[in-house]
């Protein structure tokens, strides 16, 4: 019985711990293998138009127009990442402080954040009184409008140029990770500094 507990905790230790990029890096790999083999593209932008056109938005624009019965497999993504999420945020989650860059604190703190390093999902952003601040919806609402319209633009989303695209060669989804660089860059140097400074 003492063997069986042991083994049972170094088991879930090793679960807690996070999966190195040798072991990630194949099975994303392979995912996509199956995904180019059955014909199929992953990307959870995807999944919204899907949605939108399952709700009938497709008599309205004719962009929702098309079958969505054929992508019925793409939600799979969306109802994984939820359940995924959740199980790994209250089950699989090992508290522990993330090892940022010193200068990346200092920044941080100096906006007036606490607690830097502690969750991956800082309250500043994201608590409850933050989200509900007239900055916080302004966030929100211009956030998503821009995600919203940038991964229309873009044709796709960070998951599907990222990797599908890019698995598939897709020169349109180089330049739109590339641009995903930039843009990510515009907003860890420009942007949050301007909002929360």
């Amino acid at each position: 019985m003492v063997t069986f507990v042991k083994n049972k905790s170094l088991i879930m230790e090793a679960i807690l711990e996070p999966w190195p990029w040798y072991v990630c890096g194949p099975l994303i790999a392979a995912t996509m293998f199956l995904l180019l083999y059955f014909g199929k593209e992953f990307g959870m932008s995807s999944n919204l138009r899907t949605m939108c056109s399952m709700a009938g938005a497709g008599r309205k624009v004719k962009f929702f127009d098309f079958d969505w019965k054929a992508q019925r497999w793409n939600l799979t993504v969306v109802i994984g990442a939820v359940i995924g999420g959740f199980i790994a945020v209250h089950f699989l989650s090992n508290p522990v402080d993330i090892d940022l860059n010193p200068t990346t604190v200092a920044s941080l703190e100096a906006f007036g954040w606490d607690n830097v390093g502690k969750s991956l999902v800082p309250p500043e952003i994201y608590s409850g009184d933050a989200l509900g601040s007239i900055k916080g919806i302004a966030i929100l609402l211009i956030g998503g409008f821009l995600v919203g319209f940038g991964t229309r633009y873009a044709g796709g989303c960070t998951s599907g140029h990222a990797i599908s695209g890019i698995s598939n060669l897709q020169i349109p989804s180089f330049i739109a990770v590339i641009g995903f660089f930039i843009g990510g860059l515009i907003m860890t140097h420009f942007l949050i500094p301007l909002i929360f400074g």
